[in-house]
C-alpha cells in the first residue's frame, strides 16, 4: 500500500504543473497596486531553457497579457502587461505554455507604501543639508559581510585605496545621531545595487544586478531599515542612479537578449568626454555620436538607450527602485553621456509617478552656459531639458576654489565666484543645484586650499549660505585630505568608522585642534540652518566685490543673513550703509558662529581670508 501511494505521488507531480521554475527571472521581481505606471514590460530570463515557442498567461483579475517579444537569444522574453485600477494585492501566477511541460511563475503584486511625497519620495530642497558618503568608507558595523564568498571580489584591505575596506548599512545606522548633529538632513550614498566585479567595487557604479542590493553592505532588507531609520529621524535619502551604463559583468552584457541592447563599435572607443558637441552648431556629427555612444570606461558598457526594451527596463528599474526603498531624491550618474532623449522621457516617468521627487544630474561641464543646457532653461533650442538641478561644479571650479586661491582681479579671485553666480538666470530655477566643495571623483577642498584651515571654514560658511542645495563629503568637517591621483585618498575611511581607529571624529577621541574647530563650525551653522528661513529659502542678493571683499545676502520678511567674505591679503572695513538696500532698518548685526554684536551704524573691520555670518536684528 505505501510503495503505491508513493508512486501515485510521483504520478501526480509529473503531470502537474512546475511551480516556480528557479531558472527563470522575470524584471521587475515585483509591482505594487495602484502605480500611475500599470503598464509594464515584463523581462523573462532563464539561464538553462528557451522559451522558443512558449507565450505568458494569466487569468488573475485585473492583470492583463497584451503581448509578447522574442529575441535572437531564445533565453529571454519580453512580455507587456496591464494593471487595472482597483486590482488587489496578491501572488500573480503567471502560466508559461508551449513546448515542454507548462510552467507557473508567481510574481507578486503589493500594495504601495504610504505616505508617497509625505514620508517618502518627499524631495530633496534648498532647505536641506546633504552629506554624501561611499558606505564601503564610512564605518563598518557588521564584520560579518566584510567578505561574501560568492563574489568575485574577496579583497579586504584598508591601506589600498582600491580595494574593499568594509563599511555597510549597518555603520551608517549606527551613526544616525552623527549627522543630526551636524545638521544634515539627508544622506546620498554611491550606488549601492550589486557590483560583482573581479576589482574595483568600492564605488559601486559598475552595477551587475539593478534588482539586487550589494551583500557587502548587507541585505535588501538592512537597506529598508536604514531608509526607516532616516525617515523616523526627519531625515531623508538620495539614491545614485546610472542611466548612462552598466558594470561589465552584467547579465545583460555577458548574456544579452540581443547585440544592440549595448553600444557596440568595431573596436573599443571611448566617449569623447566633450559635451560641447551636443549643442556646438560646428560639431562634426560623429564627435557627437561618440560623445553619447562611447563607453565611459572599458569595464562600463555603455547602454543603448534607443533600444525600446532596453529603456523600459532601466526607466521601470528606477521606479521600483524609488518605491521598493522609500527613496525622497535621485541624483543622476554621467548625466551629459546619456541619449538626451531618453533621460527625458525616463525623468519624466519618475516625476510623474513621483511629484515631489528631486532629480540631480552629474553634469561635469565647463562653463555656466554648458551646465545650464542640461537644466531646465532659459535658451531657445531644439532640445529642451527636464533635469531640474545639477551638481553645480561650476561653483566650485569657477566660484569658491578660485575665490579663496587667486589673487583679486577684474576677472579673477572672488570675481570669478560672483561671475559664475550672475548667470543663474540661465537656469530657471538655480536653487535646485546641488553645491559641494568636493565628492568622491574630485580633490579635497582642503588639499586645494593648501590645507588652509581657515579657508577650509570660509568654504563651509559659502556652502552653507549659499544659494541651492548644500552638499557635505564625508570626513571633509575633519579636515580629510588628499587628492585623486596618485593614491585616491579622496576615499579615505572616516575616522572612528572602525574599531581599531586610533582617531574618531564621533566622540572626538584623537582630533586635533583644528580637526575639532571646523567640526564644531559644521555642527553649528548646520544646525543653525535648519530653523534659518532665510538661509532655506530667502532669496539672493549680492554686491559686486571691492579689492576682494564679497558680501551677500539671504533673506526674506522673516530674517536677514548677511554674508561678509574678505578674501584679501588684508583686513578690510565694512560700511554697512553701503549695501542699504539690505541693511536699512536693522540695528545690530549678530555673528551666528561667534555671537559677537556689530552696531550696523559703525563700520567694522574684518580680518583677511575670514568671513563672518551676520544675522541683522532690529
Amino acid at each position: 500500500m505505501k510503495k503505491c501511494t508513493f508512486l501515485l505521488v510521483l504520478f501526480l507531480a509529473a503531470m502537474a504543473p512546475a511551480v516556480l521554475g528557479q531558472s527563470i527571472d522575470i524584471y521587475p521581481t515585483n509591482w505594487w497596486t495602484g502605480m500611475k505606471m500599470n503598464k509594464l514590460q515584463l523581462l523573462l530570463r532563464s539561464t538553462s531553457q528557451s522559451f522558443e515557442g512558449k507565450q505568458l498567461t494569466t487569468r488573475y483579475p485585473g492583470v492583463s497579457v497584451l503581448k509578447t517579444h522574442r529575441f535572437e537569444n531564445p533565453r529571454y522574453l519580453a512580455v507587456d502587461v496591464v494593471i487595472a485600477p482597483g486590482t488587489k494585492p496578491g501572488m500573480i501566477p503567471f502560466q508559461l505554455t508551449g513546448q515542454g511541460a507548462p510552467e507557473t511563475l508567481q510574481w507578486p503584486l503589493q500594495e504601495q507604501r504610504k505616505g508617497k511625497g509625505t514620508s517618502y519620495a518627499q524631495g530633496v530642497t534648498s532647505a536641506d543639508f546633504v552629506n554624501l558618503m561611499l558606505t564601503d568608507r564610512f564605518s563598518n558595523g557588521n564584520p560579518s559581510n566584510d567578505r561574501v564568498a560568492s563574489m568575485r571580489d574577496q579583497s579586504l584591505n584598508r591601506d589600498s585605496m582600491y580595494l574593499r575596506h568594509g563599511g555597510d548599512f549597518q555603520g551608517i545606522i549606527n551613526h544616525i545621531d552623527y549627522f543630526k548633529s551636524m545638521g544634515v538632513t539627508a544622506l546620498w550614498l554611491l550606488p549601492v545595487m550589486e557590483n560583482d566585479r573581479p576589482e574595483r567595487t568600492e564605488h559601486g557604479y559598475a552595477i551587475t544586478n539593478h534588482y539586487k542590493i550589494d551583500p557587502r553592505f548587507g541585505s535588501a532588507t538592512k537597506y529598508k531599515e536604514l531608509s526607516d531609520v532616516l525617515h523616523k529621524n526627519g531625515m531623508k535619502l538620495i539614491m545614485d542612479a546610472v542611466y548612462n551604463h552598466i558594470g561589465l559583468e552584467h547579465f545583460l552584457e555577458q548574456d544579452p537578449p540581443a547585440k544592440d541592447w549595448m553600444h557596440r563599435w568595431p573596436t573599443y572607443t571611448q566617449t569623447t568626454y566633450k559635451e560641447q558637441t551636443l549643442f556646438d552648431p560646428y560639431a562634426a556629427p560623429s564627435d557627437r555620436k561618440r560623445m553619447s555612444d562611447g563607453w565611459f570606461d572599458n569595464i562600463m558598457p555603455d547602454i543603448n538607450q534607443q533600444n525600446p526594451y532596453m529603456a523600459n527596463y532601466i526607466i521601470q528599474n528606477l521606479v521600483w527602485y524609488i518605491q521598493e526603498f522609500g527613496i525622497d531624491g535621485v541624483r543622476i550618474d554621467t548625466y551629459t553621456y546619456s541619449d538626451l532623449e531618453f533621460s527625458n522621457r525616463c525623468n519624466k516617468a519618475i516625476m510623474d509617478e513621483y511629484p515631489n521627487i528631486t532629480l540631480f544630474g552629474e553634469t561635469r561641464v565647463f562653463g555656466t552656459p554648458n551646465q545650464a543646457y542640461f537644466n531646465t532653461n532659459v535658451f531657445n533650442l531644439p532640445f529642451k531639458s527636464n533635469l531640474p538641478g545639477s551638481v553645480d561644479f561650476q561653483c566650485l571650479y569657477f566660484g569658491i576654489i578660485p575665490a579663496l586661491t587667486q589673487p583679486f582681479g577684474w576677472t579673477e579671485g572672488v570675481n570669478k565666484l560672483y561671475n559664475t553666480l550672475s548667470n543663474d538666470w540661465l537656469n530657471q530655477d538655480a536653487t535646485r543645484n546641488v553645491l559641494l566643495l568636493d565628492n568622491h571623483d574630485e580633490p579635497r577642498f582642503f588639499s586645494v586650499v593648501g590645507e588652509d584651515v581657515e579657508k577650509q571654514k570660509m568654504g563651509f560658511q559659502w556652502l552653507l549660505t549659499c544659494r541651492g542645495v548644500p552638499q557635505m563629503y564625508y570626513g571633509s568637517e575633519v579636515l580629510l585630505k588628499g587628492f585623486t591621483n596618485p593614491d585616491g585618498k579622496v576615499r579615505s575611511d572616516f575616522p572612528g568608522g572602525w574599531p581599531s581607529d586610533q582617531k574618531n571624529a564621533f566622540t572626538g577621541q584623537g582630533l586635533t585642534a583644528d580637526e575639532r574647530s571646523v567640526q564644531q563650525l559644521v555642527q553649528q551653522l548646520g544646525t543653525f540652518r535648519k530653523t534659518s528661513s532665510a538661509l532655506q529659502t530667502g532669496k539672493y542678493m549680492h554686491y559686486v566685490p571691492d579689492n576682494g571683499l564679497y558680501v551677500y545676502f539671504r533673506y526674506n520678511e522673516k530674517q536677514t543673513i548677511m554674508c561678509v567674505m574678505n578674501t584679501d591679503t588684508k583686513e578690510r572695513t565694512i560700511d554697512f550703509n553701503r549695501y542699504a538696500e539690505r541693511t536699512a532698518g536693522f540695528s545690530k548685526a549678530e555673528n551666528v558662529l561667534s555671537k559677537d554684536a556689530l552696531v550696523t551704524t559703525q563700520k567694522a573691520t574684518i580680518a583677511p581670508m575670514r568671513m563672518w555670518v551676520l544675522e541683522l536684528k532690529k
